[in-house]
């Protein structure tokens, strides 16, 4: 492929991802849809072939793609949760009861129920399972947008209005910027089985720094460096440096890149870190305008980010990346998305039947809970992770754990990319009613 041709490509792509959010506003199909399908394309092009792009080839590159894409999405997603989490008041926790529910249990069923499926239904090593359970088990940030809120709402007359009334999109978005990072330590643990030998070799270390450790010292420093960018932005006694009456929203990328770099040079786990101080930094000042300066410069940046990411994967989808994929793996795909994960949040967000599910102040009633437990989209974090892995360890049937992801993903776009607007204008108006 020359490269001019590759220039008037990029150039269409980006056109494309500049007008598809708006023009697909209203409309029964998603931007990620048109933007994986035109990968497609292009991947069977004339030339394309001789240097298909290939996610195990550039393994190395597309880690870091995935990784700075999704911390990306991880701000984005922090700084447009209006409710806040105050760990001091027991009520704002209750606010926020959805999205535990959904990272203690329904996370971890679906971890298990896809590493049984793996072991059981594809014959795969039980280290193998348990990391297919684990790559697919978080929802994505990023290819999301369609079923999370819309960004910060801002307003200097009343801070205490600031909140989310749509519990669906609240619980799917504040889902997303946990999970990312609580989907670790089960890598992590597949990373073990697989290169150290049996649970009983690295179980009580795995539980104690892995599953808790790193988790409180990406919390504890994402806060950290939240809360000393917001003191320097809006409260510093210093008007040069106080960014948020200057307006100057590059703040948002720098926070990404300092609470991600702190907490991995720390040993914590850096997205919940880059998410923790994304909550921390709107904590401050709540209703002040500069929340939605930020999240809309992170906004553009994620909407670039991910352009580039759909197009590669939708040419690696015509250059191979499928040639393993085999009819159980297409099953599994299947089943986590029509079954494992729509049974596994409902049995998170249970309630009596006939009743509503009591959020905080709000109510999630019998549809608002099968939207939830529906929408669980896969995407660039299960990319991420499968890329982690295999630079971490040797996997058994890594080409097959590819081809089953990226089958995993792309009916994940296409079914929720389908569905979104429908299902979220159906709830809205059963809202209004």
């Amino acid at each position: 492929m020359t490269t001019h041709l590759v220039y008037l490509l990029g150039g269409a792509a980006l056109l494309l991802a500049v007008v598809l959010p708006y023009a697909l506003r209203t409309a029964a199909l998603s931007p990620p849809v048109v933007l994986l399908g035109l990968g497609a394309l292009i991947g069977l092009l004339p030339g394309t072939g001789e240097s298909a792009f290939s996610p195990m080839a550039h393994r190395g590159f597309v880690e870091h793609l995935a990784e700075f894409t999704v911390l990306i999405a991880l701000m984005g997603v922090g700084l447009a949760l209006d409710r806040p989490l105050s760990l001091r008041s027991l009520g704002s926790w209750r606010q926020w009861s959805a999205a535990w529910r959904m990272l203690a249990i329904a996370m971890p069923l679906s971890i298990a129920g896809v590493a049984l499926l793996g072991w059981w239904v594809m014959g795969l090593a039980p280290s193998a399972a348990l990391l297919l359970g684990a790559v697919l088990a978080p929802t994505d940030p990023v290819l999301a947008s369609d079923v999370q809120v819309e960004g910060p709402t801002t307003t200097e007359d009343d801070e205490d209005e600031i909140d989310e009334d749509d519990e669906v999109r609240f619980a799917l978005t504040s889902e997303a910027g946990l999970n990312d990072g609580l989907a670790f330590p089960f890598v992590q643990a597949a990373i073990l089985l697989a290169a150290t030998g049996p649970f009983a070799e690295w179980g009580v270390r795995w539980f104690a720094w892995d599953l808790v450790g790193k988790v409180v010292v990406g919390a504890a420093l994402g806060i950290a460096v939240g809360w000393v960018l917001a003191k320097v932005a809006f409260r510093s006694r210093q008007p040069s440096l106080r960014t948020a009456d200057a307006g100057e929203p590059l703040l948002a990328i720098a926070a990404v890149l300092l609470a991600y770099g702190l907490a991995e040079v720390a040993g914590g786990y850096g997205f919940l870190a880059v998410f923790a101080c994304a909550m921390t930094l709107r904590s401050a000042e709540r209703g002040h305008d500069y929340h939605a300066l930020m999240h809309e410069v992170i906004e553009r940046l994620e909407r670039l980010l991910t352009l580039i990411v759909l197009l590669l994967l939708g040419v690696a989808l015509t250059n191979g990346l499928l040639a393993d994929l085999t009819w159980p793996a297409v099953l599994v795909a299947v089943l986590l998305l029509l079954v494992v994960r729509p049974v596994s949040g409902l049995i998170a967000l249970f309630a009596r039947r006939g009743t509503n599910l009591k959020v905080g102040s709000n109510t999630l009633g019998p549809r608002e809970r099968a939207a939830t437990a529906f929408f669980g989209v896969r995407g660039v974090g299960s990319i991420y992770y499968l890329a982690y892995a295999s630079g971490h360890a040797d996997f058994k049937d890594l080409p097959l754990l590819w081809s089953t992801v990226g089958f995993a993903i792309t009916l994940s776009v296409l079914l929720h990319g389908v569905t979104a607007t429908p299902a979220m204008r159906w709830l809205d108006a059963a809202r209004g009613r």
